[in-house]
């Protein structure tokens, strides 16, 4: 793990993909390893998408607007200083509207199987996210295409290795 004083500040990052995918934990990991703060996206969700997620319904593209703005602006905001944000970003129209408010953004896909994640999602408590909406987050999903900048890791590996493997990809490609 890295120290302050080895803290090299990261571009915004969000760390996406669906539910269940480990956003908040390798999120976390993320900005410990680098001294960047973490916001969790879910914490940025007005409370009537909360509403509607909890009683099992999708959200839809005009649910996930202000949302998404929000993400944006919390990036824009906090950019320079090193921020990590966890949001899905299931689809490109989603990073690019992300990326219109902090234009410096990477982002960090978390893929993996199906049956990995609703394994996953099955295990999860106390989260208003339930498993039945993995299917529509698996449908709606579009992963990083190549002229978007970020990196792919697979979930099957620990969170630890993936943070690491984040961090590395993200001084890179600053």
């Amino acid at each position: 793990m890295s120290t302050r004083a080895e803290v090299t500040t990261l571009p915004p990052t969000v760390v996406m993909g669906v539910s269940a995918a480990g956003k908040s934990s390798v999120g976390r990991a993320i900005a410990a390893r680098s001294g960047a703060a973490f916001a969790d996206g879910d914490d940025l969700h007005p409370a009537a998408n909360v509403a509607k997620m909890a009683r099992g319904e999708p959200l839809d593209d005009a649910d996930r607007a202000p949302w998404l703005d929000e993400v944006g602006a919390t990036l824009a905001r906090h950019g320079d200083d090193g921020i990590v944000v966890a949001c899905s970003a299931l689809k490109r129209a989603y990073r690019d509207r992300i990326r219109r408010a902090a234009p410096a953004t990477r982002f960090v896909f978390l893929s993996g199987t199906p049956e990995l994640l609703a394994e996953r999602a099955g295990a999860r408590t106390g989260h208003f996210m339930p498993p039945a909406l993995l299917a529509s987050q698996l449908a709606a999903l579009e992963p990083l295409a190549p002229d978007e900048a970020g990196v792919t890791l697979d979930i099957a590996d620990p969170v630890d290795a993936l943070a690491a493997d984040a961090v590395a990809a993200l001084r890179e490609s600053r």
